[in-house]
């Protein structure tokens, strides 16, 4: 009975140490990207604007997709790959996988779902427009359009994710793992040009 209640103090000071990491990473990130949003994304132009949207609500949906594959997989579903590329950082994700859902879904999905809104506005603004009654319509059709189309891709993805959540895992171990070697590469490439 200790034991366990030693192991259940333990698991509770970890998630609570790991809430407190994400809420001053979020924190941070969200003041940085908030003062990026409104210092770069107003001079940007109409085109660039609609290309910052679309890469931000891409984001928020891939991570958001990993989020739910990462809850919804087991390790039974994980060990049929066993043989394959990228199972072993696969495993390693699925051992986080409080971590990877929590950073994945809340931290990077949902910074990216308030920056693509703050996209939304910044077209509004490259559009010069005098009249401000039509400035707050078209800002309040653009915010609900991005925020439509974000929740529209989030529930196919969430479904394909569900489905399919071995594989989605998989592959994002297996790009993981592609990463780490060409860290790798680069390092030894600089090492022997250092012997050299």
């Amino acid at each position: 009975m200790k034991k366990n209640k030693i192991k259940s103090m333990k698991l509770e000071s970890g998630s609570i140490n790991w809430a407190c990491k994400m809420l001053v990473l979020s924190f941070v990130l969200s003041i940085l990207l908030s003062m990026f949003s409104q210092s770069f994304l107003p001079s940007l132009g109409i085109i660039f604007s609609i290309f910052t949207i679309c890469t931000f609500i891409f984001l928020a949906v891939f991570f958001d997709m990993i989020s739910v594959a990462i809850t919804a997989t087991s390790k039974e579903e994980l060990d049929e790959f066993k043989d394959q590329k990228g199972y072993d950082n696969a495993i390693k994700l699925f051992q986080k996988q409080d971590k990877v859902c929590s950073f994945c879904g809340d931290v990077v999905g949902d910074i990216c779902s308030i920056l693509s809104g703050a996209g939304g506005v910044s077209l509004i603004i490259n559009l010069n427009l005098s009249n401000p009654s039509i400035v707050i319509f078209l800002t309040c059709l653009v915010s609900s359009l991005i925020a439509g189309i974000t929740i529209f891709f989030k529930a196919i993805m969430k479904g394909y994710a569900i489905k399919n959540a071995d594989k989605v895992i998989l592959k994002i171990g297996q790009i993981t793992e592609l990463k780490r070697k060409n860290k790798r590469i680069k390092k030894t490439q600089k090492s022997v040009d250092k012997n050299n």
